[in-house]
């Protein structure tokens, strides 16, 4: 049962130069598509999502390469809470299979419109490290909608005035 449990962990801290580089690549690969109209690259996006949402970057091909390889040659890591990045894979999960399912069924059109919100996610996370996801998850803790216990870190504001470089939303 321990090595199910280790395949579906999430890793907390999460360095965010990797989730940064992650993000990159999403709002590269989003870009192309709308550019090129190839909606069969919204396979191996969903897939990617669903991968690090479940697992994090270990059946992550993209997330490995830049946890593992890219983001330690940018220098010592900048770590940030788990559980809101968590969320926000999640929340790719969901839009990445969202536009997967309306390219197929209702057409490219469709799909665009939750593709332009991928740009503007990614695009955030990726140049200015602004994560809507963890602002989402940030808001549903405040509402109590997230419990307190999910992320310790991100509730108690005395941890991330200590250590800023730790915080996660």
């Amino acid at each position: 049962m321990g090595l199910v449990s280790e395949l579906f962990s999430f890793p907390n801290p999460v360095n965010e130069k990797a989730a940064r580089i992650v993000a990159g690549v999403v709002l590269t690969t989003v870009l192309v598509i709308l550019a090129s109209g190839w909606y069969w690259l919204l396979i191996p996006l969903t897939y990617g999502f669903w991968a690090r949402v479940l697992t994090g970057p270990t059946l992550s091909p993209l997330g490995y390469l830049a946890q593992r390889k890219i983001a330690p040659r940018l220098g010592p890591p900048k770590y940030v809470a788990g559980p809101p990045k968590r969320f926000a894979q999640g929340m790719g999960a969901a839009m990445s299979t969202l536009a997967l399912i309306l390219a197929l069924v209702a057409g490219e059109n469709a799909a665009d419109v939750v593709l332009v919100a991928f740009v503007v996610a990614a695009g955030l996370e990726s140049i200015f490290g602004y994560c809507l996801g963890c602002k989402v998850f940030g808001l549903l803790m405040r509402a109590g909608l997230v419990s307190d216990e999910v992320c310790a870190e991100c509730a108690d504001i005395t941890l991330r005035a200590r250590s800023p470089e730790r915080a996660g939303v």
